[in-house]
């Protein structure tokens, strides 16, 4: 069973609802219900009241949805289940008694929502209520769907926001007007204009047929104290699955973004599926790219940029594009594609403001990915370098780089283990990265052979290309060593480009760290580069044989690097790790002894 955040498993629903109404000013809890209401509804009397609902489990569905603007309160079931016909009914009974003048149920196709909130409309009705129910069914998984129909899904969101926006064209009012208004005002101008709750009914029914959802997960989901609603193996994703974790559609194997995104699109505009959403090239939509509740944000964007993308290649403008959690199935990592056809009316409703606080505050405006970039601000002018050519110190600069590259490529799996024990387990990718950038420079020009040069060079290419701290200490070994060695090309140069380039890592340091404490290490590629640089030294000797001395100096890096396995880290994210968890060597300490084997090789 899946572990989970909760108080008790029982309880976790009325305990989020709790949550977010102690965190919103205007939410409140009705009374020995699980329904939640504005808090300001005497602003209701005379007007239409708009209230929704279903089970828990898809927050911020429903009711971070509740505020000006956007819906008069919620009623929420358990996890996955409708709620109950009391609780509806007395909700109901709440905002019929602040004095609305009418109320409209917007209940997602299932079978549960549907009977619930269906038996509470006929009950408040026997009361003498107004009210009316419109059922949101927007799925375009099956090509075919039964006799319950096509199930509600992400699309119920934006009727909730832009469902009195398709009353204008057809009273008239305004637009100026239409936009000043939240719902609550729109309905009081209806009610004075002499707009019937059944018009408003009929309109929002139309509304809710021009738009379409469909699902992408990559895991399933589990209500809290249960296992799994269904297992997928890791190459796979399954296409058109609900909410609840009711099957898709087609399992098939793991997919890039940009062409899952494109499956999901063909899918969605099938014309010989019988739920498909109609576009045309012209045609202008709201898109909105919802997270399942699993995703990660980094996943989110990728996908948002290949949706939009994909739609301005079919000729479609995205009037308006939403990104975020809009209406989850708990913890999985899926994500679900929302086209609505939207006119100018439509699109002033989406940008009208809301208090409720699940909605989004973004800047209003279309979606595009063809804008111009800002420039990036011109280079100052560099020092004059010597002529790059092919000879003899080029081709051997050119092999060492290799061989340096290779051995980082080669040892990249085995970097990526030793840093999950301590960081984020991309030491390795990181270094890989920093090789593949340099063979990429290498097949663009001739390296210099000058060896202050190369140093610079190889410099500006990693800082560039080399991600997380290590490129950035690299960055700075790299920049200084490289002026201790600007016309000069003698072995001692070596020794002193070397602490230069130590001294220069030093100083990025907090005060009090140094390399080789058994304490306070950090970063500790350091003590590697420190052991060797010592060992260095011996090249300022008269009579000195080089390739001994760089044999030496890689003994003890790989001898500081295995002695890292019993330090405890004094910054970066292994200085969070208790050092009973750290029983490997640093990873970069271990990259930095591999790079100076490959130069001896």
């Amino acid at each position: 069973v899946p572990k989970k955040l909760v108080t008790t498993v029982s309880g976790c629903a009325d305990d989020a609802l709790a949550g977010l109404v102690a965190c919103n000013p205007g939410l409140r809890l009705l009374q020995g219900h699980r329904v939640v209401l504005r808090d300001d509804l005497p602003a209701i009397r005379g007007r239409v009241a708009v209230l929704s609902g279903g089970g828990s489990g898809h927050e911020p569905a429903h009711a971070g949805y509740v505020g000006k603007g956007m819906l008069t309160g919620v009623v929420a079931g358990t996890v996955f289940a409708s709620p109950s016909v009391g609780s509806i009914l007395t909700a109901i009974r709440a905002v019929a008694q602040a004095g609305a003048a009418g109320i409209l149920l917007i209940v997602k196709n299932y079978t549960g929502d549907r009977l619930n909130f269906g038996m509470a409309l006929e009950r408040a009705r026997a009361e003498g209520t107004d009210v009316r129910m419109v059922v949101v069914g927007d799925d375009c998984a099956f090509t075919t769907p039964g006799k319950a129909g096509r199930r509600g899904i992400c699309g119920t969101v934006l009727i909730h926001k832009v469902l009195l926006g398709a009353f204008m064209g057809i009273w008239g009012i305004p637009g100026g007007v239409a936009h000043s208004l939240c719902p609550g005002q729109v309905a009081g101008a209806l009610a004075e204009a002499g707009a019937s709750l059944d018009e408003i009914e009929k309109k929002v029914t139309a509304a809710a047929k021009v738009m379409g959802t469909l699902g992408l997960s990559l895991s399933p989901c589990s209500i809290p104290g249960c296992k799994p609603s269904f297992q997928l193996a890791e190459d796979e994703m399954e296409l058109g699955l609900g909410i609840h974790g009711e099957a898709g559609v087609r399992r098939m194997k793991l997919l890039p973004a940009d062409k899952a995104v494109e499956t999901m699109l063909n899918h969605m505009t099938d014309p010989s599926s019988a739920s498909h959403l109609s576009l045309t090239p012209g045609s202008s939509v709201v898109l909105v790219v919802n997270n399942l509740g699993g995703l990660s944000c980094l996943e989110l964007g990728i996908v948002a940029g290949a949706a939009v993308r994909c739609l301005e290649n079919r000729g479609i403008r995205i009037a308006r594009a939403l990104m975020g959690s809009f209406m989850t199935a708990l913890e999985m990592a899926g994500v679900s594609l929302t086209l609505m056809l939207v006119d100018e009316e439509l699109v002033r409703l989406i940008d009208a403001k809301t208090t409720a606080m699940a909605w989004p505050n973004i800047l209003a405006g279309p979606a595009t990915t063809r804008k111009e970039e800002v420039p990036a601000p011109m280079e100052g002018p560099r020092k004059p370098q010597d002529e790059t050519g092919i000879g003899p110190g080029t081709a051997r600069v050119q092999r060492v780089l290799e061989r340096v590259c290779s051995t980082l490529l080669d040892i990249k799996d085995k970097l990526n283990d030793l840093d999950r024990g301590a960081g984020d387990g991309d030491c390795g990718h990181t270094h890989a990265q920093a090789a593949q950038a340099i063979r990429e420079w290498m097949r663009s020009r001739p390296p210099p052979a000058a060896p202050g040069q190369l140093l610079s060079a190889v410099a500006d290419v990693v800082m560039e290309h080399m991600g997380g701290s290590s490129g950035v200490l690299y960055g700075l070994f790299l920049t200084a060593a490289a002026r201790r060695l600007q016309g000069r090309s003698d072995f001692p140069a070596w020794a002193d480009a070397m602490d230069a380039g130590i001294e220069a890592m030093q100083r990025s340091f907090p005060p009090g760290l140094s390399p080789g404490s058994q304490t306070n290490s950090l970063f500790s590629q350091l003590d590697s580069l420190f052991a060797a640089g010592q060992t260095l030294h011996s090249l300022r000797s008269p009579g000195a044989d080089p390739l001994q001395v760089l044999a030496a100096a890689v003994q003890s890096a790989e001898a500081a690097a295995e002695a890292t396995r019993h330090m405890q880290a004094g910054a970066g994210r292994a200085s969070y790790v208790h050092s009973s968890r750290l029983e490997q060597p640093d990873p970069g300490a271990v990259a930095v002894a591999a790079v100076l084997g490959a130069v001896l090789q």
